[in-house]
């Protein structure tokens, strides 16, 4: 069970929203890169990067941030959502040391655009599906399309994306605890690996994810619980080691 700590831009600072809400923003630091640099010293093995500015623009608004981010932590692996929208997009983040590329909203709207990333750009396509009872949201949550979760998530299976990034929009920023059971369902409809995102508080959300590890849930994707001091990162990663193995 891998633990990856979430860091969210937003003008080029690290903030944290509520329900994927702009308006409702946290602003914990003007500088990023030292934030990655104080995940990366607690023993992240993974960044997890959004570009909120890019989720609602829909193209990069953040990305010289994430570059030096990726040049800072050669050696980290980091994944970075938000306003992917077309190929040269996804090449420019992997030529800057990015090792995933999320994509989101287009993954949805434009089904083919998954299958050509995926064909293209091989083992380093993420697919995020953010979801509100079952229903999944695009274009930074703003509006909820028809589509379900599990049914898009097999799609993209067959595509060869690498893993599902997993998102329960009503849970996300609210410090409300884990939705694991939705998470193990999803798993259990795919063989790739989900990555739950959303709700993460303490290590009570860390034991119930990895009470799901055998369906498939391989990863957390961790933000406010770690900047509002309720989760430890590095003693959150020991446990989850001990009870289901290292990511």
């Amino acid at each position: 069970m891998l633990l990856i700590p979430a860091i969210d831009l937003k003008d080029g600072k690290c903030v944290r929203l509520r329900q994927g809400r702009m308006e409702d923003e946290t602003v914990f630091s003007d500088d990023p890169v030292e934030v990655a640099g104080r995940w990366a010293q607690a023993g992240a093995r993974r960044l997890h990067i959004v570009d909120l500015n890019g989720a609602f623009a829909g193209r990069p608004v953040n990305a010289e941030v994430i570059r030096e981010i990726a040049a800072a932590h050669p050696d980290l692996d980091i994944e970075v959502g938000g306003g992917i929208r077309d190929e040269d997009t996804v090449q420019t983040y992997l030529d800057a040391g990015v090792r995933y590329v999320i994509v989101g909203t287009q993954a949805v709207k434009t089904p083919h655009f998954v299958n050509d990333l995926c064909l293209e750009f091989p083992g380093h396509i993420l697919v995020g599906l953010d979801a509100r009872d079952g229903r999944v949201a695009i274009e930074g949550w703003s509006k909820l399309s028809n589509h379900n979760a599990a049914e898009l998530a097999q799609r993209f299976e067959q595509d060869g994306v690498e893993a599902i990034i997993y998102t329960d929009i009503g849970r996300d920023g609210m410090m409300s605890g884990v939705n694991a059971a939705a998470t193990a369902e999803l798993a259990r409809a795919v063989q790739i690996p989900i990555i739950a995102s959303g709700g993460v508080r303490n290590l009570d959300d860390v034991r119930a994810l990895c009470e799901v590890a055998e369906d498939g849930v391989a990863a957390a994707v961790i933000g406010r619980a770690l900047y509002e001091g309720t989760l430890d990162l590095a003693a959150a990663q020991r446990l989850a080691d001990e009870l289901c193995g290292a990511g």
